[in-house]
């Protein structure tokens, strides 16, 4: 018996059909350090939102 796919799949699906970018926010990744997606201020590895512009990946 085949599984039906999930309604978010179907709707994530269909936005990345139409150019959305789908995937959950995370860090960038610069050498040794975490880099803020938003204004790519470089952090520790123990960084939980950018000391910058407070943005942190939605968990």
């Amino acid at each position: 018996m085949a599984s039906a796919p999930r309604e978010d799949d179907v709707f994530d699906e269909f936005l990345a059909q139409r150019g959305h970018e789908v995937e959950l926010p995370r860090w960038d990744e610069s050498y040794n350090k975490k880099q803020c997606p938003e204004c790519c201020a470089l952090h520790d590895r123990s960084a939980t939102e950018c000391s910058v512009c407070s943005w942190s990946p939605v968990a």
